[in-house]
């Protein structure tokens, strides 16, 4: 089987998600005055589905470059703990590296950390082409979404919740998989924790440090269990 076949077979059930979720910011986007112009550049360029949503907010409500910062910062910080992760992993990828960095999102990391390609499929080509799979879904939808809302009128509220939904799918898929549950439940005390204590709009940055430290001081106890 080759690279583009695999990465393509993993990533249906993401393009399933996207085309759904792109097309659900696209209407949205829409719906504030901003065309399909506007959701094709968006996803190429920023491509990170919940700070997509938030955007959309920002821009039609004339948000500062600093308040965009703050919040693009609030929303996207569990990517810098990704991308730690990620250093062993996509070493030696050359002049795609730039692109992995830049397309790993929540459902991408999940393919990609997800058990061992099969004997016969480049490690290296899989990341790359399942990480272009997935933002190439995202952009399909996103404005097939604009074009369908410049045609019909939508109801749209409530559409930013499919993100939420996304997520929740995606943790109890990891939950379903995994042969211990121990970081899972950290992480979400942690949060929860988080919440009560530091409230919806800052939880965000406290609950990933808490999380970070209680799994790297763990990491021993882990690396024995699976052993």
């Amino acid at each position: 089987m080759t690279s583009i076949k695999y990465a393509w077979k993993r990533s249906l059930p993401v393009m399933a998600g996207y085309l759904v979720l792109g097309f659900g910011f696209g209407i949205l986007l829409e719906a504030k005055g901003y065309g399909a112009g506007w959701a094709l550049l968006m996803s190429v360029s920023i491509y990170a589905g919940s700070m997509q949503y938030v955007a959309i907010d920002l821009i039609s409500g004339g948000a500062s470059l600093l308040s965009a910062g703050l919040m693009t910062l609030m929303v996207n910080a569990r990517h810098l703990f990704y991308g730690i992760s990620m250093i062993e992993r996509y070493k030696g990828t050359g002049k795609k590296k730039p692109y992995l960095v830049f397309a790993l999102t929540d459902e991408t990391y999940s393919l990609v950390c997800s058990g061992d390609v099969p004997e016969g499929v480049d490690r290296k080509s899989y990341f790359f082409w399942v990480s272009l799979f997935d933002h190439s879904y995202w952009i399909i939808g996103s404005v097939a979404g604009s074009l369908t809302g410049s045609i019909l009128n939508f109801n749209t509220s409530g559409i930013e919740f499919s993100m939420t939904a996304l997520f929740i799918v995606v943790f109890v898929e990891q939950w379903k998989s995994a042969s211990g549950h121990a970081s899972a439940m950290i992480g979400t005390a942690a949060s929860v924790a988080c919440l009560l204590i530091f409230g919806p709009d800052s939880f965000l940055i406290p609950s990933m440090l808490t999380i970070t430290v209680a799994l790297t001081a763990l990491r021993k106890v882990f690396e024995k269990e699976k052993e």
